[in-house]
């Protein structure tokens, strides 16, 4: 059975959700929060196979305990479930870290089924957020006509860059490029100083921008 803390503003839709997956027996929601700062609480208490998060919420929103949980190197799977598809968002989420990212007009097996595969280390995006995604992106120049044009990135921090588009946390990092976390810390700051931006997020919408991703 997969362990979940379940976190989401909305005390009805919280409800909502934990009493759907109680029919199941795939899933035991072990914790529910209300907010950011109890997510994180949550986590660090229960150490769950998967958090299920919400994005807008008080005090601290989705975005920031996936940062934080980033920044802790914290490597509990977080599968966003949100009202909300923008693109925007969806970038933000990928960039900081999350392992999936559902709606919540999702049926009973889709987020049973969602919740397993991200807590086997599976990544999952609703198939209607991701094609709008990735179609908005391939239209894009891969390249704005005038934009400042960054110091070339090694063939290292390109490998470096994918992986934290693909929301990878530094461990992971150096673990699929056999590399001491040091390193991977180093080659990180390397991007974020050539691409000219302050953190990951940032450095992954950048890099969309700049076409450095490929196609």
């Amino acid at each position: 059975m997969t362990r979940v803390v379940l976190v989401d503003d909305q005390t009805l839709v919280r409800q909502g959700v934990r009493g759907l997956l109680a029919l199941t027996d795939a899933v035991d929601v072990v914790a529910e929060g209300a907010d950011g700062d109890e997510a994180l609480a949550l986590v660090a208490e229960h150490r769950p196979d998967v958090l299920l998060l919400d994005l807008q919420m008080p005090r601290r929103d989705g975005i920031a305990v996936l940062e934080a949980l980033r920044e802790a190197d914290d490597p509990t799977p977080v599968l966003v479930l949100t009202t909300f598809d923008d693109d925007a968002l969806v970038a933000r989420a990928l960039g900081a870290g999350a392992r999936g990212y559902l709606l919540k007009d999702v049926t009973l097996d889709q987020l049973v089924d969602a919740v397993r595969r991200v807590a086997d280390g599976e990544r999952l995006w609703q198939p209607a957020v991701t094609e709008r995604l990735l179609r908005a992106l391939l239209d894009r120049p891969a390249a704005v006509e005038g934009i400042e044009r960054p110091e070339p990135l090694t063939a290292r921090e390109l490998d470096v860059l994918r992986l934290l588009a693909a929301g990878w946390s530094n461990r992971e990092i150096a673990d699929s490029l056999h590399l001491a976390p040091g390193t991977v810390k180093n080659h990180v700051s390397a991007v974020l100083l050539k691409l000219g931006v302050r953190d990951r997020t940032r450095a992954v919408l950048r890099a969309l921008e700049l076409g450095l991703l490929g196609r």
